[in-house]
């Protein structure tokens, strides 16, 4: 069988995919899983497919370049990024070795699902996973490569997806499926205040009611990653979402992350999401303009 995303017979790859039926009650909700695979990469270019759907792609280990149009993103491990849907020509080049993962999306809502991802759907961005992200990725590629080409799990993966959805907006996810009471109540504090309060180590200690080590050890297990660097992660999400649909200038975003300071908040938001506050905005807004063309012409 041909593969979704990469060129035929590419030396150096070794591919596992699959393809996914979906149910009538899959269908009927507007957006599922399609294809899933995964690639072992030796050094080389490997040219990949034009795609009719949105892909989200994961480097498990590794690094390797994306090459698309004239954007040059390189992703290490555990970074992803979403390939818009359509024929634009890209490829991707690897120095040494690299282990992905991908998976792409389809149905009348798949452009929510990605924009919920934190993508723009006209360019790739570089993002980084959630540990809980990458492990419901793992079981997403194996459930569909298990079950290829029928119906036996779609609802199972329908519900990977939405732990996929739910822990990029910071919802209690944990890497077993459930949270503690104890670590959830530290989740749910964050997202009450929508990551405007910067909450200690301390204090976020202090709502779980453990000692500050233990808090960090329990954190860390459940979650995947430390405290701090998930709460930035949510911010970055977060910021997003205020240039992208609130119309909020850089400083005014960076305040409701809890980050007045506009150079420490736009320096935070390059490290994590590739590029500057600014350059995100303006894509955004080319996003829109193109879809206003669209629904002008039809």
């Amino acid at each position: 069988m041909a593969s979704y995303l990469f060129q035929t017979q590419q030396p150096g790859a070794l591919l596992v995919e699959g393809w996914h039926k979906p149910g009538d009650l899959t269908v009927a909700s507007g957006a599922w899983i399609d294809t899933a695979g995964n690639a072992m990469l030796e050094k080389g270019t490997y040219h990949l497919n034009p795609h009719p759907q949105y892909v989200w792609v994961c480097v498990d280990s590794g690094v390797m370049v994306l090459h698309w149009q004239d954007r040059v993103i390189e992703l290490g491990e555990h970074d992803t990024c979403i390939l818009p849907a359509g024929d634009t020509p890209c490829y991707l080049t690897v120095s040494e070795k690299a282990v992905m993962m991908w998976i792409s999306f389809q149905g009348p809502l798949a452009a929510m699902v990605v924009r919920k991802l934190g993508a723009l759907l006209h360019i790739p961005l570089r993002q980084v996973a959630l540990p809980s992200q990458n492990y419901l990725a793992k079981q997403i590629v194996q459930v569909v490569v298990r079950h290829s080409g029928t119906e036996n799990a779609t609802y199972q993966l329908q519900h990977l997806m939405y732990g996929l959805l739910a822990s990029q907006w910071g919802h209690p996810v944990a890497m077993d499926g459930m949270l503690s009471h104890e670590i959830a109540k530290v989740v749910d504090a964050l997202r009450a205040c929508q990551y405007k309060d910067n909450l200690s180590l301390s204090d976020m200690a202090a709502i779980s009611r453990m000692p500050l080590e233990t808090f960090r050890k329990r954190f860390v297990s459940e979650v995947g990653m430390p405290p701090l660097s998930y709460v930035l992660h949510c911010k970055m999400e977060r910021a997003k979402e205020l240039l992208r649909d609130q119309d909020l200038s850089v400083r005014e975003t960076g305040i409701e992350v809890g980050m007045k300071d506009p150079y420490h908040f736009s320096k935070q938001f390059k490290n994590i999401v590739g590029i500057s506050p600014s350059a995100f905005m303006k894509q955004a807004s080319l996003a829109d303009k193109g879809k206003a063309k669209k629904r002008k012409k039809s």
